[in-house]
Protein backbone atom coordinates (compact mmCIF):
# COMPACT_ATOMS: atom_id res chain seq x y z
CA UNK A 1 0.00 0.00 0.00
CA UNK A 2 1.17 3.50 -0.77
CA UNK A 3 2.30 5.38 2.32
CA UNK A 4 0.57 8.62 3.26
CA UNK A 5 2.49 11.87 2.99
CA UNK A 6 2.63 14.76 5.45
CA UNK A 7 2.27 18.30 4.18
CA UNK A 8 5.07 19.66 6.38
CA UNK A 9 4.66 23.30 5.36
CA UNK A 10 1.01 23.24 6.40
CA UNK A 11 1.85 21.22 9.52
CA UNK A 12 4.40 23.84 10.62
CA UNK A 13 1.82 26.59 10.14
CA UNK A 14 -0.78 24.71 12.21
CA UNK A 15 1.73 23.98 14.97
CA UNK A 16 2.92 27.57 15.18
CA UNK A 17 -0.66 28.86 15.27
CA UNK A 18 -1.67 26.32 17.92
CA UNK A 19 1.30 27.18 20.14
CA UNK A 20 0.64 30.92 19.77
CA UNK A 21 -3.02 30.51 20.69
CA UNK A 22 -2.12 28.36 23.68
CA UNK A 23 0.39 30.95 24.88
CA UNK A 24 -1.88 33.98 24.35
CA UNK A 25 -4.92 32.43 26.04
CA UNK A 26 -3.27 30.36 28.76
CA UNK A 27 -4.31 27.05 27.19
CA UNK A 28 -2.47 23.72 27.51
CA UNK A 29 0.23 22.95 24.95
CA UNK A 30 -1.50 21.27 21.98
CA UNK A 31 -0.96 17.52 21.56
CA UNK A 32 -0.23 15.66 18.36
CA UNK A 33 -3.76 14.25 18.08
CA UNK A 34 -5.25 17.75 18.05
CA UNK A 35 -3.28 18.68 14.93
CA UNK A 36 -3.23 15.37 13.07
CA UNK A 37 -6.81 15.53 11.86
CA UNK A 38 -6.70 19.06 10.49
CA UNK A 39 -7.55 19.32 6.82
CA UNK A 40 -4.61 19.01 4.47
CA UNK A 41 -2.01 17.85 7.02
CA UNK A 42 -2.21 14.25 5.84
CA UNK A 43 -2.09 13.68 2.13
CA UNK A 44 -3.25 10.07 2.23
CA UNK A 45 -3.05 7.46 -0.48
CA UNK A 46 -6.19 5.86 -1.82
CA UNK A 47 -7.97 4.48 1.24
CA UNK A 48 -9.07 1.45 -0.77
CA UNK A 49 -5.48 0.30 -1.11
CA UNK A 50 -4.71 0.40 2.61
CA UNK A 51 -5.44 -2.42 5.02
CA UNK A 52 -6.08 -1.99 8.74
CA UNK A 53 -2.46 -2.70 9.67
CA UNK A 54 -1.30 -0.09 7.20
CA UNK A 55 -3.65 2.50 8.64
CA UNK A 56 -2.44 1.81 12.18
CA UNK A 57 1.15 2.10 11.04
CA UNK A 58 0.31 5.37 9.34
CA UNK A 59 -1.29 6.76 12.48
CA UNK A 60 1.67 5.69 14.62
CA UNK A 61 4.14 7.35 12.26
CA UNK A 62 2.10 10.52 12.14
CA UNK A 63 1.78 10.70 15.92
CA UNK A 64 5.51 10.19 16.37
CA UNK A 65 6.27 12.86 13.78
CA UNK A 66 3.88 15.35 15.31
CA UNK A 67 5.09 14.71 18.85
CA UNK A 68 8.64 15.30 17.69
CA UNK A 69 7.64 18.53 15.96
CA UNK A 70 5.77 19.78 19.03
CA UNK A 71 8.66 18.90 21.30
CA UNK A 72 11.04 20.77 19.01
CA UNK A 73 8.80 23.82 18.96
CA UNK A 74 8.47 23.78 22.75
CA UNK A 75 12.25 23.49 23.13
CA UNK A 76 12.75 26.40 20.75
CA UNK A 77 10.35 28.58 22.74
CA UNK A 78 12.07 27.61 25.98
CA UNK A 79 15.45 28.60 24.53
CA UNK A 80 14.00 31.90 23.31
CA UNK A 81 12.59 32.52 26.77
CA UNK A 82 15.97 31.90 28.38
CA UNK A 83 17.67 34.33 26.00
CA UNK A 84 14.99 36.93 26.64
CA UNK A 85 15.37 36.56 30.41
CA UNK A 86 19.11 37.11 30.05
CA UNK A 87 18.58 40.30 28.03
CA UNK A 88 16.07 41.63 30.56
CA UNK A 89 18.43 40.85 33.44
CA UNK A 90 21.20 42.83 31.75
CA UNK A 91 18.89 45.79 31.22
CA UNK A 92 17.80 45.71 34.86
CA UNK A 93 21.48 45.72 35.84
CA UNK A 94 21.99 48.81 33.69
CA UNK A 95 19.00 50.60 35.25
CA UNK A 96 20.42 49.80 38.68
CA UNK A 97 23.88 51.04 37.64
CA UNK A 98 22.53 54.32 36.28
CA UNK A 99 20.46 54.92 39.42
CA UNK A 100 23.61 54.37 41.47
CA UNK A 101 25.54 56.78 39.25
CA UNK A 102 22.82 59.39 39.77
CA UNK A 103 23.27 59.12 43.53
CA UNK A 104 26.98 59.82 43.12
CA UNK A 105 26.59 62.99 41.06
CA UNK A 106 27.85 66.19 42.62
CA UNK A 107 24.32 67.62 42.51
CA UNK A 108 23.12 65.12 45.12
CA UNK A 109 25.91 65.67 47.63
CA UNK A 110 24.60 67.18 50.90
CA UNK A 111 26.76 70.28 50.64
CA UNK A 112 25.61 70.90 47.08
CA UNK A 113 21.97 70.46 48.06
CA UNK A 114 22.35 72.90 50.97
CA UNK A 115 24.12 75.46 48.79
CA UNK A 116 21.46 75.20 46.09
CA UNK A 117 18.62 75.60 48.59
CA UNK A 118 20.37 78.55 50.23
CA UNK A 119 20.70 80.30 46.87
CA UNK A 120 17.05 79.63 46.07
CA UNK A 121 15.95 80.91 49.47
CA UNK A 122 18.02 84.07 49.07
CA UNK A 123 16.36 84.67 45.70
CA UNK A 124 12.93 83.99 47.20
CA UNK A 125 13.45 86.41 50.09
CA UNK A 126 14.76 89.07 47.75
CA UNK A 127 11.74 88.72 45.48
CA UNK A 128 9.07 88.56 48.21
CA UNK A 129 10.13 90.52 51.31
CA UNK A 130 9.03 90.11 53.97
CA UNK A 131 7.78 86.52 54.36
CA UNK A 132 6.33 85.27 57.62
CA UNK A 133 7.68 82.10 59.17
CA UNK A 134 4.85 79.82 57.98
CA UNK A 135 5.07 81.03 54.38
CA UNK A 136 8.83 80.67 54.48
CA UNK A 137 8.52 77.07 55.69
CA UNK A 138 6.04 76.28 52.91
CA UNK A 139 8.28 77.73 50.23
CA UNK A 140 11.28 75.88 51.60
CA UNK A 141 9.39 72.57 51.59
CA UNK A 142 8.34 73.20 48.00
CA UNK A 143 11.91 73.91 46.92
CA UNK A 144 13.14 70.75 48.60
CA UNK A 145 10.43 68.64 46.95
CA UNK A 146 11.22 70.08 43.53
CA UNK A 147 14.96 69.59 43.79
CA UNK A 148 15.43 66.28 45.62
CA UNK A 149 15.31 63.16 43.42
CA UNK A 150 16.37 60.66 46.06
CA UNK A 151 12.83 59.32 46.42
CA UNK A 152 12.68 58.64 42.69
CA UNK A 153 15.99 56.79 42.86
CA UNK A 154 14.76 54.76 45.84
CA UNK A 155 11.64 53.76 43.92
CA UNK A 156 13.69 52.83 40.86
CA UNK A 157 15.72 50.49 43.05
CA UNK A 158 12.54 48.94 44.45
CA UNK A 159 11.16 48.46 40.93
CA UNK A 160 14.36 46.69 39.85
CA UNK A 161 14.04 44.25 42.76
CA UNK A 162 10.36 43.65 41.95
CA UNK A 163 11.17 42.97 38.29
CA UNK A 164 13.85 40.45 39.23
CA UNK A 165 11.41 38.63 41.49
CA UNK A 166 8.85 38.49 38.68
CA UNK A 167 11.39 37.11 36.21
CA UNK A 168 12.39 34.43 38.70
CA UNK A 169 8.77 33.31 39.13
CA UNK A 170 7.27 30.47 37.12
CA UNK A 171 3.93 32.21 36.54
CA UNK A 172 3.06 34.41 33.54
CA UNK A 173 4.25 37.93 34.42
CA UNK A 174 4.01 39.82 31.13
CA UNK A 175 1.20 42.16 32.19
CA UNK A 176 2.74 42.83 35.60
CA UNK A 177 6.09 43.66 34.01
CA UNK A 178 4.35 45.91 31.50
CA UNK A 179 2.76 47.82 34.38
CA UNK A 180 6.13 48.02 36.11
CA UNK A 181 7.59 49.59 32.95
CA UNK A 182 5.10 52.42 33.38
CA UNK A 183 6.40 52.94 36.91
CA UNK A 184 9.98 52.93 35.65
CA UNK A 185 9.05 55.59 33.09
CA UNK A 186 7.28 57.72 35.68
CA UNK A 187 10.34 57.82 37.94
CA UNK A 188 12.78 58.57 35.11
CA UNK A 189 10.54 61.34 33.75
CA UNK A 190 10.28 62.93 37.20
CA UNK A 191 14.03 62.68 37.67
CA UNK A 192 14.65 64.51 34.39
CA UNK A 193 12.07 67.20 35.15
CA UNK A 194 13.53 67.88 38.60
CA UNK A 195 17.15 67.87 37.51
CA UNK A 196 19.02 71.17 37.46
CA UNK A 197 22.36 69.47 36.79
CA UNK A 198 23.84 68.48 33.41
CA UNK A 199 25.27 65.17 34.64
CA UNK A 200 22.03 64.18 36.36
CA UNK A 201 20.01 65.05 33.26
CA UNK A 202 22.33 62.97 31.10
CA UNK A 203 21.88 60.00 33.42
CA UNK A 204 18.12 60.51 33.40
CA UNK A 205 18.02 60.42 29.60
CA UNK A 206 20.14 57.26 29.57
CA UNK A 207 17.71 55.71 32.05
CA UNK A 208 14.79 56.54 29.78
CA UNK A 209 16.53 54.86 26.83
CA UNK A 210 17.28 51.65 28.76
CA UNK A 211 13.76 51.54 30.20
CA UNK A 212 12.31 51.81 26.69
CA UNK A 213 14.49 48.89 25.55
CA UNK A 214 13.29 46.92 28.58
CA UNK A 215 9.66 47.73 27.76
CA UNK A 216 10.06 46.55 24.16
CA UNK A 217 11.46 43.21 25.33
CA UNK A 218 8.68 42.80 27.90
CA UNK A 219 6.13 42.79 25.06
CA UNK A 220 7.48 39.33 24.11
CA UNK A 221 6.69 37.83 27.53
CA UNK A 222 3.50 35.93 28.34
Amino acid sequence: AAAPAINRALLDQYLTLAMDLARDHGLPTPCAESVMGLRGVIEAADEGTQDEAGLKERDALLLASLDEALAGLAAMRKAEGARLAEVLALELNEIERLAGAARETAALRPDAIRARFQTQMDELLAAHPPLNEDRLAQELALLIAKGDVREELDRLGAHVLAAREMLAAQDPVGRRLDFLCQEFNRESNTLCSKSADVDLTRIGLSLKAVIEQFREQVQNIE
